[in-house]
């Protein structure tokens, strides 16, 4: 039985303090975790970082995982309600858990993506239909649950290897569980925690990952970092800050609607404004997410801006390679660049991930050549001191080595595996994937009818299951799940299967990258959460039931919002530009061979050998070189081609949110865990502040508000 040291709680400065109970790792196991009120409070937090993740999705490509914020929230929940003093470190575990499987839906589904690339850039002919395809609210639901399953059972059989065996660190996945481990004052697994890289700081190599899943890990050092949470002087700090910022977001955000200039200011002149759209948004949430990147990444955003909106647009303009308006996706300036930033894009991505999967299969073997070698030896040794104990020479051979080299094989055993109850049985996982497999060919069956041929579905699926191996892999080595290069790479790859003059040659392409793409971050997103709560103590049977839980409302409530917004808001429009769809759609079009245009191609060429050459010397150039350092000056391909495709209004206020996350870590006097714990929730304030009013502000919309 656990013992619980619990007290009656205490007041602090006015604040609630609840002491921890006292359970040791494996009991833990069978405290109540799938409770009503955790999940609840996961559906809440969960559908607000949806709500956010529509509306910067839809207009930036940006989407968060948003895990730190979730599992802070949670637990701010439940600080204050008298009846929760029993609100235990793992049932925030599922609280988290549950909040990111829904929150992540608009990526997972395509719904940002590429539905809209379906519904708004294909064209009749490429669609092999005879008119334009638009999905209802029962496609929408059939398709998203469709995707939604299949990456989650991909997962479940992944963990034992990389989370058990091998430990791989998961950074963000550890981050988490020490944030929760230190607001609860619990204890995380101390074999699992030596070996999670926690205290490692993070230095993240792959831009785009951290707009999408919101890695704050290159901002988190140490569990000592976050000590200063439970501090009431310092908890009282934060909440304050997390209040105002999203106060100050949520009053910039229907200020803006009654008055639409404040989203473009003409800040460089109305020449400037009108013919070469610079333009500042001051908006809250794009200055929290620019905190959140960190200034090297929004400093390329910004680098590429400037070469595509500066140097690049006006070029094609002035030789009448794009004579349209600057901004027009088809004959302007904008539909001119936006092939060099899919070039760079797709150079910088394909290359990371040849990269970063030949590096993650290599250390995979390595890792479990070295498991096995270790596990081989343990247990030819506890057979030789069992041996030893019967004729009476027990101490001796242990004094010999053999209790040494017992200790040395725990972290690699399955010592640390939880008991069998309290995992997802094996026979439900297969299952699981063979009915969300079959589950997936009807959905895409029901929606596209036989435009999608069934052995092209198929063929996806088993991409997504080589891909999500390589996503989790690489995820738990480097913090990277590079899901845009998985997802460009299957787009070349069914260039290949499909042949060129089938008629929906384009749709498929999209399809299948959408297939695979789902895969790959549904399986990386659990395993993150998987490593959190092994860390903690959870049941991954619980995590299972809450990604499920997530997965199933965020299927419902993401095709809900896609459709309001669908129908409130024209899409696209200068508000809602879907650049991600228009990457997706024009990435198929270049793979099937679409013609592109006038001097495009070469420019396109040019950008690509050269990103794709700085991309590999990112990857390759070890962090023990003494060259390593510089390599903060060659600029990230994907940062710069998001810096390219978006207006420079988008980058600008990123920029700022960059340059202000520098100075506030390095600023006098404010260094050390203090800043960077306050900077992170001061941040998650102004994203999740303008993300929610959002809905506030299409509810205006909708009802004809009138707006100057």
């Amino acid at each position: 039985m656990a013992s619980s040291n619990a007290s009656t709680s205490e007041i602090r400065d006015g604040i609630p303090v609840v002491p921890a109970p006292s359970f040791t790792w494996n009991d833990k196991l069978a405290l109540p975790q799938v409770t009503t009120r955790a999940t609840i409070a996961g559906l809440t937090i969960g559908s607000i970082v949806l709500v956010s993740n529509f509306q910067f999705g839809l207009q930036t490509g940006w989407v968060s995982m948003m895990s730190l914020p979730s599992a802070l929230l949670g637990f701010a929940i439940f600080k204050f309600l008298p009846y929760s003093q029993d609100f235990t470190d793992v049932e925030n575990v599922f609280v988290q858990s549950v909040a990111v499987a829904v929150g992540t839906g608009p990526l997972a589904y395509g719904l940002i993506g590429i539905i809209p690339a379906i519904e708004k850039f294909l064209t009749e002919e490429e669609s092999g239909l005879s008119r334009k395809l638009v999905f209802s609210m029962s496609d929408l639901m059939i398709w998203s649950l469709g995707l939604a399953l299949f990456g989650v059972f991909f997962a479940v059989p992944l963990r034992r290897q990389v989370i058990v065996k091998e430990k791989l660190p998961f950074p963000s996945g550890s981050a988490t569980a020490t944030l929760i481990s230190v607001l609860h004052g619990s204890e995380l697994n101390s074999e699992v925690a030596s070996t999670s890289g926690v205290a490692e700081p993070i230095q993240l190599e792959d831009e785009e990952n951290s707009l999408h899943n919101g890695n704050y890990t290159n901002s988190i050092q140490s569990e000592a970092e976050f000590k200063s949470l439970t501090e009431s002087k310092n908890y009282d700090k934060n909440i304050s800050s997390l209040l105002y910022t999203f106060a100050l977001s949520s009053a910039y955000t229907l200020i803006s609607f009654f008055f639409p200039v404040l989203k473009n200011l003409p800040v460089f002149g109305t020449h400037l404004s009108q013919d070469y759209k610079w333009n500042f948004q001051p908006s809250p949430a794009y200055i929290g997410q620019g905190i959140i990147m960190g200034l090297p990444t929004v400093s390329y955003m910004l680098f590429g801006a400037i070469a595509g909106w500066g140097i690049l647009a006006p070029i094609a303009k002035s030789k009448g390679w794009a004579p349209g308006p600057m901004d027009d996706w088809v004959h302007g300036g904008q539909g001119w660049i936006l092939w060099i930033s899919l070039s760079v894009m797709i150079s910088d991505s394909l290359i990371s991930f040849a990269v970063v999967a030949a590096r993650s299969v290599y250390d995979g073997v390595k890792r479990m050549k070295r498991a096995q070698r270790i596990e081989t030896e343990y247990i030819a040794s506890m057979a030789a001191a069992a041996d030893a104990a019967a004729e009476g020479e027990r101490e001796s051979l242990l004094n010999n080595g053999y209790s040494k080299r017992g200790s040395e094989t725990s972290s690699f055993l399955v010592a640390d595996e939880v008991p069998s109850q309290h995992l997802v049985d094996f026979k439900i996982t297969v299952l699981g994937v063979i009915l969300s497999s079959i589950l997936c060919v009807i959905s895409v069956r029901l929606v596209f009818g036989d435009l999608i041929p069934y052995y092209a579905t198929v063929v996806a699926i088993i991409l997504a299951l080589f891909f999500s191996i390589l996503g989790v892999r690489a995820l738990g080595e480097t913090d990277l799940n590079p899901v845009s290069g998985i997802g460009k790479l299957s787009q070349l790859i069914f260039a290949v299967v499909i042949p060129n003059n089938h008629p929906s040659k384009i749709l498929i392409n999209l399809v299948a990258g959408g297939i695979a793409e789902a895969g790959a971050q549904q399986a990386g997103d659990l395993m993150q959460d998987l490593k959190t709560g092994h860390l903690i103590g959870a049941s991954p049977k619980a995590q299972f039931i809450a990604q499920l839980i997530g997965t199933l409302w965020s299927v419902v409530l993401s095709s809900v919002m896609y459709k309001v917004y669908n129908a409130v808001y024209e899409i696209p429009s200068q508000m809602f530009r879907i650049p991600t769809a228009i990457i997706w759609i024009d990435c198929s079009r270049l793979v099937t061979g679409e013609g592109l245009p006038p001097m495009a191609f070469e420019f396109s060429i040019i950008f690509g050998v050269v990103f794709g050459i700085i991309s590999l010397l990112k990857n390759v150039v070890p962090k023990t070189s003494q060259y390593h350092k510089y390599l903060i000056y060659l600029p990230n391909g994907v940062a710069v081609g998001i810096g390219i495709y978006n207006t420079p209004n988008f980058t600008l206020a990123r920029f700022l949110g960059g340059a202000l996350s520098y100075w506030w870590i390095n600023r006098q006097g404010a260094k050390g865990s203090d800043s960077k714990i306050s900077m992170i929730i001061f941040s998650s304030g102004l994203v999740l502040g303008e993300g929610l009013l959002s809905g506030f502000t299409m509810l205006l919309t909708s009802l004809g508000v009138k707006h100057y």
